[in-house]
């Protein structure tokens, strides 16, 4: 007979996310529907300042024991104070269920509902799998020590907050394994050599296979091509798509796993040890039996800290957008690739299938208003009965929403760019990198700025580069290999690149800009002008990644290096490269050598002054330790680093 371990009450959260002076927004996740009350309080005398009854919430059945709950809140609240908030359940106040949530000298969960943005944290590319340390444990470590009025304002992710095409063997079993106990639906697909979730987990490919399951084309048809055999290219091009997620079940099981500890208690730790058969049975290879065990080594260190970051993430208002990971690598990258993923209806439902988890566990939180009366009928009407019109249904309309971006109503203003879905494609190759954004998206933004004297603007990935590796991204899109090295920035297309410049220099847009960035694995800090201008804006490329990833060694130095060499103010190179419009100058980091870009998982902090000029631009690595970018002297000379010819 088969014993079913019994769940938590809690399996994810609670994930504060939106706070203002009106609006209060928390995202949880339990085994069973949510009863009771929610309450705010004041700190420290505890007096009761809001009640509302959590019937009142909206709470999504995902399965037989799986329940999303939106809990937004309405109500004219104090900022800038102490509070502390519970939620009392059928089972009992959350805090008392799970004192871990609660810091060593706390007796209920503490935050402040900010009206500054003067003290963020921020960063990218959170990726169990990788080695390094997770950077959100050691800001859990930061937090503990802070009073409370010391904390940051809110923490801004850009990013990867889950790698959908980079999962290690251990991990997918614990995915597989969770779906069973929280008894999520089957799922059919259409056109796959599958024919539901069912059959996918049973696979003798569900296990560092599955590139052979996920959907092929034939590439790019050029003249010379006519002449040679046509190539079988996978759409999902990422170098470890072996266990690639497929199902909405997958991708939605993942948040869970990476957010909480609470649910890998019951996952069969003893079978995920094992490494001499896949779960469904299928014997591996010796070096898949090696890779499984260094995963296992690397995720058991993972889990452990997860108490930690869900402790983290109760006490600060975290905001979230989507980047390439969070769905697959090369997501939307060019023309060609939209093109063979978009009309093959097995990739078409695995692409929709990430969009949906990323709402329900990201987006939804960030803004619920954004989305509307028809979109949550179609969203929850899923969920309620779900069958394969109503999936397909959902997926498209998906695919035709342009509300994912959003503001955050502080001083200064957030703009937070979706920078995947709106892209400026190319109409002169189909293997050429789109813009990021295209020119509504852009004018949309423009308008978000006008009349702001200052601003603070989340690019997933970094508005001003580094010029070498940018370079090396031109060089391999020209022949016609631009998915090898993801050649995409905000200068590989040049409409976006020059529209986004006539946005900076126009004269109602704010002095001062802040651009928070992650993506690349690395961190670094300039400072931007514009040139032949006395009252020019102060522009600030601020880029922090990633919590838990890092650019490989020793080729980040080598980049680091060759790019001072050819890119330096005195380089013949970089006079016949730079932006005639634009001075860029780079911080130094206070590490011992000459680099300027910082190797290790971080958390970016960024502290403004009134005006909105950073005071103090940090990072806090995983291993603990602060690295500051101090502002150079003003008789610096400025280089032109990561710039473009002026048109």
């Amino acid at each position: 007979m088969k014993i079913v371990p019994q769940l938590p009450f809690l399996i994810a959260g609670p994930l504060l996310r939106k706070s203002s002076a009106n609006e209060l927004v928390f995202w949880l996740v339990t085994s069973r529907p949510l009863e009771g009350q929610f309450s705010l309080n004041h700190e420290p005398d505890r007096g009761v300042i809001f009640e509302q009854s959590l019937e009142a919430c909206h709470q999504v059945k995902i399965g037989q024991h799986c329940y999303v709950t939106l809990a937004h809140f309405k109500h004219p609240f104090p900022t800038n104070v102490a509070l502390s908030y519970e939620f009392h359940t059928q089972d009992g106040p959350l805090s008392q269920l799970y004192p871990h949530l609660l810091h060593g000298d706390e007796s209920a969960l503490t935050f402040k509902i900010s009206t500054q943005a003067d003290y963020v944290l921020h960063g990218s590319c959170r990726n169990p799998d990788h080695p390094s340390k997770d950077a959100l444990v050691a800001m859990d470590n930061k937090l503990a020590s802070q009073p409370l009025s010391d904390r940051p304002d809110m923490l801004l992710m850009s990013g990867d907050q889950i790698y959908a095409d980079h999962v290690s063997g251990p991990m997918l079993d614990a995915i597989v394994q969770t779906i069973e106990l929280l008894g999520l639906p089957d799922e059919t697909f259409t056109d796959a050599p599958l024919a539901s979730a069912k059959q996918l987990y049973q696979h003798p490919d569900c296990f560092y296979g599955r590139d052979n399951i996920l959907p092929h084309h034939f590439g790019e048809e050029t003249w010379i091509r006519r002449f040679l055999p046509k190539r079988h290219i996978p759409i999902f091009s990422a170098r470890e798509s072996v266990n690639h997620l497929i199902t909405f079940a997958e991708y939605f099981v993942m948040y869970l796993l990476v957010w909480s500890p609470t649910l890998w208690p019951c996952i069969n730790r003893d079978r995920l040890r094992e490494v001499a058969y896949t779960p469904n049975g299928k014997a591996i290879s010796e070096y898949y039996q090696q890779k499984w065990q260094g995963e296992y080594d690397r995720l058991t260190e993972f889990v452990d800290g997860l108490p930690q970051v869900q402790r983290l993430f109760a006490h600060l208002p975290t905001y979230m957008i989507f980047d390439d990971h969070d769905v697959t690598d090369d997501w939307n990258l060019t023309i060609g690739w939209e093109k063979a993923a978009y009309t093959n209806p097995f990739s078409y439902q695995i692409i929709g299938n990430a969009l949906m988890a990323y709402w329900l566990c990201q987006g939804w939180g960030n803004q619920p208003d954004n989305f509307n009366q028809e979109f949550l009928s179609l969203g929850l009407g899923y969920f309620k009965q779900p069958s394969a019109q109503h999936h397909h249904d959902f997926i498209r309309y998906l695919y035709s929403f342009e509300r994912w971006h959003y503001t955050i109503e502080t001083s200064p203003k957030v703009v937070v760019l979706d920078t995947r879905t709106r892209r400026w494609r190319s109409e002169s190759r189909m293997n050429k990198p789109s813009g990021l954004m295209d020119w509504e998206a852009l004018i949309e933004f423009q308008q978000e700025l006008m009349f702001q004297d200052k601003v603070i603007v989340v690019s997933a990935a970094p508005i001003f580069g580094v010029k070498f590796i940018e370079a090396l991204q031109k060089g391999m899109t020209v022949i016609g290999q631009p998915l090898v090295i993801d050649a995409e920035n905000w200068m590989a297309h040049r409409g976006s690149a020059n529209t986004l410049l006539s946005i900076f220099t126009h004269t109602k847009t704010p002095s001062n800009f802040v651009i928070l960035s992650g993506d690349v694995h690395y961190s670094f800090a300039y400072d931007v002008k514009l040139r032949f201008r006395r009252s020019s804006p102060n522009i600030y490329q601020i880029t922090s990644s990633g919590f838990k990833n890092q650019f490989p060694e020793p080729l980040l130095g080598c980049c680091d290096h060759l790019d001072r060499v050819f890119y330096s103010p005195s380089s013949l190179l970089n006079f016949f490269t730079k932006r005639k419009r634009l001075k860029v100058k780079k911080r130094q980091p206070n590490i011992q050598g000459s680099r300027y870009l910082v190797n290790a998982s971080a958390v970016g902090e960024l502290k403004l002054d009134q005006q909105g000029k950073p005071k103090r631009v940090s990072i806090l690595t995983g291993e603990g330790e602060e690295i500051d970018f101090p502002p150079l002297e003003e008789k610096s000379s400025f280089c032109q680093n990561t710039c473009v010819r002026r048109e």
